[in-house]
């Protein structure tokens, strides 16, 4: 009960996240309504109401979307799966993969999540100095899931409204 709601625009356009007593005021005043049902009731003197999923703005509401996933410590081990760009092993530290002494700058495409060892071994060096590789080449993220979620595992059952594979959203609960 304590995840969190996905809020639909009128359009069915995914817009936030909010918590489970949000989202069921907005339902108890008509503001929105219940698309999918999570799971439980929540009850009151007169009313039993099922724990929303997924609800819906019963009015379309403009929002202005910001062009870039913010960058923070947390997103970068989200996108780099929790393992270390050089090794694999699990991440523990972010690195710069050209050093910021070197003029390096702090972005999506020069950060890569990375293990204490690592980290250390590569020092002020790029991994073309140690012949190191990189697994994938750091980028931003993109898609509706980050803008909407950010870090956040995403609740299977909103993949449909998310464009999600279902696997890829029961992989991340």
């Amino acid at each position: 009960m304590g995840s969190g709601v996905l809020v639909l625009n009128a359009t069915y356009e995914p817009l936030c996240v909010v918590s489970v007593r949000r989202a069921a005021i907005l339902v108890l005043s008509a503001k929105a309504v219940c698309v999918a049902d999570g799971e439980g009731f929540l009850h009151s003197v007169r009313h039993e109401l099922p724990v929303p999923s997924v609800v819906r703005l019963t009015r379309y509401v403009r929002v202005p979307y910001r062009a870039t996933v913010g960058l923070s410590r947390r997103a970068i081990f989200a996108r780099d799966g929790w393992r270390c760009a050089y090794c694999t092993g699990p991440a523990e530290t972010i690195d710069h993969v050209f050093p910021r002494s070197r003029g390096g700058r702090h972005a999506w495409e020069n950060v890569v999540a990375a293990c204490a060892r690592c980290n250390h071994s590569k020092g002020d060096k790029t991994p073309a100095e140690l012949g190191w590789r990189l697994r994938t080449k750091p980028a931003a993220p993109k898609g509706v899931a980050w803008r909407v979620l950010g870090h956040r595992a995403p609740d299977p059952r909103w993949a449909s409204w998310l464009d999600l594979p279902a696997e890829e959203a029961a992989e991340a609960a």
